[in-house]
């Protein structure tokens, strides 16, 4: 059921709370909520004004691409309470169904203009840490989700002139609040004049809550629904920590049955032939940094593979790496073991399981990134200052001094391929067996004929593998008894004096 949170822009964001955390409560089991945050102080003025300004459409078209049917959206102004005038303002919230998101987010912020102060002409300021934390702490309460603001990126609570000092305190709260857990950047080119201020440029942030928003951030930018609005790639300010490195095999020297290649998931998968007993496998990387917009100016290196249940060193060519920029590979080489006690013999159970298909051992390989130095890329300098002249941003993404160390893991999956041959064979001799049990049970269940002679009367019997029959006279004395097995027939318990005796 969709939930309206308000029904004009001058209803508080605060009185709307209960209904957007109901909306997040309702949509606990649906995907992932989307809080979209709009800056409307008096820095956003060439933004509204600008009969040629991008602006709105780009919100309306970034919503309507993130959230999908099942998606819950809150949708808010923001610039910095004050009495009488709260902040952030609700205009919006629903649960994604068929309507477009689209249009109706284009509708919600049509007549949005920048506010002004309580009783007076002034134009209001901005205070985005405040407005980051009403999303994540008074609309999500710590759930799972997704916040994005949108802003020129000038933080001036009060009118506070010291923006690089705000800026700080902003990113304080990204990179210290437990409640984000991956944030990310979109600087974008929007060149807008206005009848007070003009602007080159405007700041996307994407904060995800919790884990599981982490994940559905990451989904997001997997799938490509943001690149259909937003082209730029996004600057990581968090974390910076893991995954901040990408190792991708150029080629496998010297390891006769051994390939490596990456699948589309990002696993590595070492494809092992079944006789495959190379006890080393040397491999050749391509290292590339994977934290734009950061240059990892140098950092130690270490690795270890974890396979079949043991941890193993592997050993590097370099334990250092420096200067390597965004995007940029650098080679590495590197001896790794492989499990090879652990692959089963090509006449194992498990190998005849596997029979035509693959065996797979999943392990990971962890890189180590120790007493890690990083720096802003010079590029990316570049481009803030041409989006944002005059802010101290870009110094200020120089990230905390406690992020000294990151691992980069990477899945892998060692695939031993079994052909058919063992399989058949045992398939064959198995049928043979079969066969040979088969026919002793024909033979034994068979009645066999013997000719027994008694009183030199001849005559004709019949008995099956494992029977006992009585021999009798012509008085119908009992005189001996026939016993019949797999190897033919003899005579027992022949009565003293009888004239019995097999065959004529």
């Amino acid at each position: 059921m969709i939930t309206t949170m308000m029904k004009t822009i001058a209803r508080p964001l605060a009185a709307a709370l209960l209904a957007g955390v109901s909306l997040c409560a309702q949509a606990a089991s649906q995907p992932i909520p989307h809080v979209f945050l709009v800056q409307n102080s008096g820095w956003m003025e060439p933004f509204y004004s600008d009969p040629k300004s991008p602006f709105k459409p780009l919100v309306a078209a970034l919503a309507g691409s993130v959230v999908q049917p099942g998606d819950a959206l809150v949708l808010a102004s923001f610039n910095q309470a004050g009495e009488g005038a709260p902040s952030p303002r609700a205009l919006l919230s629903f649960k994604a169904g068929e309507e477009p998101v689209r249009a109706r987010v284009a509708q919600a912020i049509a007549s949005l203009d920048t506010a002004r102060k309580p009783g007076g002409a002034a134009l209001a300021d901005t205070d985005l840490g405040e407005a980051v934390r009403a999303a994540t702490g008074q609309v999500l309460k710590g759930r799972p989700g997704i916040v994005w603001l949108v802003t020129n990126n000038r933080n001036s609570p009060n009118n506070d002139q010291a923006t690089a000092t705000r800026n700080r305190e902003f990113y304080a709260l990204i990179h210290g609040g437990d409640a984000i857990a991956k944030a990310l950047a979109f600087p974008l080119r929007m060149p807008v004049a206005g009848k007070h201020y003009s602007a080159n440029g405007l700041m996307v942030y994407a904060f995800a809550v919790g884990p599981q928003g982490a994940a559905a951030l990451d989904a997001l930018l997997a799938s490509g629904r943001i690149a259909r609005v937003i082209t730029e790639p996004p600057a990581r300010l968090k974390p910076l920590d893991r995954d901040t490195v990408r190792l991708a095999p150029r080629r496998v020297v010297n390891a006769p049955g051994v390939s490596f290649a990456s699948d589309a998931r990002g696993v590595l998968r070492a494809d092992v032939a079944p006789d495959a007993r190379t006890p080393q496998a040397r491999i050749e990387w391509n290292l590339e940094n994977t934290m734009y917009p950061y240059t990892i100016s140098s950092a130690t290196l270490s690795a270890r593979s974890l396979l079949a249940g043991e941890s193993r060193p592997i050993a590097l060519d370099t334990q250092r790496v420096r200067a390597l920029a965004p995007g940029q590979p650098a080679p590495l080489g590197s001896s790794m073991a492989l499990p090879v006690a652990q692959i089963p013999d090509k006449w194992s159970l498990a190998a005849l399981k596997s029979a035509g298909s693959a065996y797979v051992l999943p392990g990971r390989i962890e890189l180590h990134l120790a007493d890690q130095e990083l720096a802003l890329s010079q590029a990316f300098r570049q481009r803030m200052a041409a989006l944002f002249p005059g802010d101290p941003l870009p110094d200020i993404f120089i990230p905390p001094a406690r992020v000294q160390a990151s691992t980069a893991v990477l899945p892998v999956e060692v695939r031993v391929h079994y052909g058919m041959g063992p399989l058949l064979a045992l398939v064959g001799a198995l049928l043979a067996l079969l066969a040979l049990l088969a026919a002793a049970a024909w033979a034994w269940a068979r009645p066999r004929k013997v000719q027994v002679t008694v009183d030199e009367e001849m005559r004709t019997m019949r008995g099956r593998a494992g029977t006992t029959q009585a021999i009798h006279d012509r008085h119908g004395e009992q005189v001996a008894q026939l016993k019949t097995t797999l190897f033919g027939h003899r005579l027992i318990d022949v009565r003293e004096g009888a004239q019995v005796r097999l065959g004529r």
